[in-house]
Parts: C-alpha cells; structure tokens; sequence
C-alpha cells in the first residue's frame, strides 16, 4: 500500500485543505448548546454517563470542541494535538473562553511523526472523528495510534465511507476546490443546490430547510462550516467499513459499537486489548 507522507512541504502548501481557518469561523456560531449536543455524543458512542478518572486523547484536535466536551465530562487530563497550526490556535481559543478547570494540553503534532506519539505515552480513550483519512497517509495513520490507547482502554475513530466511483469523484471534486480557488463558489452552489434538491420541497415549505435540520443534529456542528470542510477536505482516502473493522481486530481490537453512513464518515468504538 503507498502512502504520502505531510512532512513534503510542497506537497502540503500546494494539496492540504485549511482546515484551521475553516475551525476558526466555526468559533463564530458556537454556543451552549453546541457544546451540549458535543457532550451528548461522546457520552452516547462511548456508553458512559461521564469521563471521570479517564484520560483523553484527542488526535487531530480540530476546533478543539470534542477536548472541550471531554473536560467538562470530568476527564483527569486531556491533552489534544494537530497538525494545522491554526487549528491548534483555535483549541487555545476555545480554552480561554471555557476555562476547563482540570488538566488540559494543547500542542501541534502530527499522527505520521511516531517519535511524538511516543512523548505522550497511552490514554484511556483515545478519539479521532474525521481527521486520519485526511493525513494523506491513512492506513499509517490508523497504524499509529494503536499504541496510544492504554491496555483496556477505549480507541474511538471516524473514517469516509468508501462508496466506491463515487468517492473517486468525491475526491477529485476536493482536489480541484483546493487547487482552483476560482472554482470555489461553483462548487459550493452547486453542493447547496444538491443538498435543497435532496431535502426536497416539502421541507423547504414547511420550514423544516435540510440546513435547519442539520443544525439540531448530534456533534453540535454547523451546516455551514462543515460544507466547507465536506468540499475542501483533501487530501482524503476512504475505507469500507469492515475494512477498519478489520484491520484493528488483528491488532487485538474488539469492536464495541460501530455507525454506518451511505455517505459521510462512518463511526467506530473499540476496546484495546489488556496485554
């Protein structure tokens, strides 16, 4: 299996999407109740009532939300890490307007760099929704994490859903919105039409827009900003679900729960073996 590595700098300044900048905005619409419907879903995936006495991974951070949630979930210490500087500075952002009161890092580092995953040692959960299939190396990605989740300990990750010669084009269509800035508001309209059209118009009508929909859906994320990640986000592979089944049960891994997605990213809780 090739892999790409993000350590190329030309590689990464001509191909990666900012997802930093894109997290940045995002700041501007969260609220409480984001934060809320945040701590929901953790608690429902990992089937937990809190995080209290567990250590929190968070690899590829984001927006740092989810390290928010898993604070204010009672975590003994959170640290989170990604490779965007900015989405870094926009996790120290969200610290400072919620301070979290308990034990929690933030730094920039990349999941490819296996000599940094080594300082940090092994977490009790370790969590990484939609990041690893954006690294440019998956597979090396999924690999290295392993090793960060303590023995027992719970690994929660999300990969896109491999729908075949659609996820070819869906890739593509992320390549040319990345490499062709001038294509950017085509592309978005176009989306946007699509995603009215699939609504239909009897949502439209009746108020029940698939935006506004969207909006009360579980993460607490935003139609909006996520739309710009969907179209923007490369580089980016995809796996079929029992191919990340798979490929952690060889390692030990015995799967928990597991949410399939037609499109999107499919969402899966494993548990590390003991020894």
């Amino acid at each position: 299996m090739q892999e790409t590595s993000l350590t190329n700098d030309a590689y990464v300044a001509d191909q990666r999407f900012g997802f930093g900048e894109n997290w940045t905005r995002f700041l501007r619409v969260l609220s409480a109740d984001r934060i809320q419907d945040a701590e929901a879903s953790l608690r429902h995936m990992l089937g937990v009532t809190d995080l209290v006495g567990r250590t929190f991974l968070d690899v590829g951070c984001g927006s740092g939300l989810f390290s928010l949630a898993a604070t204010r979930l009672g975590a003994a210490g959170v640290h989170s890490f990604d490779y965007d500087i900015k989405s870094v500075r926009c996790a120290e952002e969200l610290r400072r307007r919620f301070p979290p009161g308990r034990k929690w890092t933030i730094e920039q580092g990349s999941v490819l760099d296996v000599g940094y995953l080594r300082k940090h040692g092994r977490w009790d959960v370790v969590y990484s929704w939609g990041v690893l299939h954006h690294t440019g190396a998956m597979w090396e990605a999924l690999g290295n994490i392993v090793d960060l989740v303590a023995p027992g300990g719970t690994l929660f990750v999300s990969i896109y859903n491999d729908q075949g010669m659609w996820s070819r084009l869906w890739t593509a269509e992320k390549r040319w919105y990345v490499t062709y800035p001038i294509l950017r508001p085509l592309l978005t309209a176009g989306y946007l039409a699509k995603v009215m059209v699939a609504g239909g118009l009897v949502d439209l009508a009746t108020g029940r827009a698939p935006w506004r929909r969207y909006q009360n859906k579980e993460r607490g994320m935003s139609f909006y900003y996520d739309l710009i990640d969907w179209l923007g986000g490369y580089p980016l592979e995809v796996a079929k679900p029992e191919e990340i089944h798979q490929f952690y049960r060889a390692k030990g891994f015995v799967l928990e729960q597991m949410v399939t997605r037609d499109s999107g990213c499919n969402e899966f809780v494993f548990t590390a073996p003991r020894s």
